[in-house]
């Protein structure tokens, strides 16, 4: 037995006329009625009664036909699913996210993605660093990272996003707070607040690095896990965080933002594995470039 028995079937059971039923269904009716023969020679009884006046369906003819036309359909509605997952449309991804990114970015991304993509079943992971980012890439816990750009990018694909230029997170009433801009060297002396050093966040390198090249080692306060956490330690007034200018949209009381104007940039990459196929994490890096 062939799916086009059962469409044959179907096409006679409706018109309950050979001659019409192989006209809509571009054959001959010869072939149309040695066909319909075998599905019943095969099932062992009769579906249909024929008469040289007209055609008819047998009490297990009607019931046969209901079950196949629910056959039909199951068998119509997975191949648009596989279709709509072949696309991308339907699936599932991950996406793991640095603290700045976390707060300007990635809501843009998850409200063009629900929009766009409303049958894709999606996960953010927040405030994760860079490396931890990479861990969980090559562990399949993540499909898209955006990140840092990490130092080790074996069987990694980078897809770059933005440079971000750097500011200084002061607490109100401290005197750099009035200051309308500043240079790397008047962090010099000042207790600053960083994330995780020791490789565990490239921010903290990038901050590290870039006190040493003006001359001076960053005096180092507080080392944190989370963006979120170091902009409540300069509210409070534990310290001065260097941090990329999108993070001042976190909008914590009590932290003044000014530029460092002879700072580098940094780069916000979206992180893929280079084997990645996924047709969701296709679309979402094309989201991606036209947010940006």
């Amino acid at each position: 037995m062939e799916l086009r028995h059962l469409r044959y079937f179907v096409a006679v059971a409706e018109e309950l006329n050979f001659s019409r039923a192989a006209e809509r269904l571009h054959m001959a009716q010869p072939p149309l009625s040695q066909q319909i023969k075998q599905l019943e020679d095969e099932l062992g009884f009769p579906l249909l009664t024929r008469t040289t006046r007209r055609v008819e369906l047998t009490p297990a003819g009607a019931s046969y036909l209901e079950k196949v036309r629910e056959i039909l359909a199951a068998i119509s509605a997975a191949g648009e699913h596989a279709g709509r997952v072949a696309s991308g449309q339907v699936g599932r991804m991950i996406v793991g996210c640095v603290g700045s990114a976390t707060y300007t970015l990635l809501p843009q991304l998850a409200r063009r993605m629900r929009a766009d993509l409303p049958d894709v079943e999606f996960g953010f992971r927040g405030e994760m660093l860079s490396p931890d980012q990479v861990r969980a890439l090559r562990q399949d816990r993540l499909d898209l990272g955006l990140m840092r750009l990490p130092p080790d990018t074996a069987g990694l694909d980078i897809h770059p996003i933005r440079s971000e230029p750097l500011c200084a997170a002061i607490p109100r009433d401290h005197p750099l707070a009035e200051r309308a801009e500043l240079q790397v060297t008047d962090l010099r002396e000042q207790e600053l607040v960083v994330h995780a050093g020791g490789g565990r966040s490239v921010m903290s390198g990038i901050v590290q690095q870039m006190c040493h090249d003006a001359g001076f080692t960053a005096q180092v306060a507080h080392e944190v896990a989370e963006t979120s956490t170091i902009m409540t330690f300069v509210a409070a007034g534990l310290g001065i965080a260097v941090i990329p200018e999108p993070t001042s949209t976190y909008g914590a009381p009590g932290i003044a933002y000014v530029p460092i104007v002879d700072a580098p940039y940094v780069d916000l990459v979206a992180v893929t594995r280079s084997d990645e196929t996924s047709p969701v994490v296709a679309h979402a890096l094309e989201m991606l470039r036209e947010l940006d």
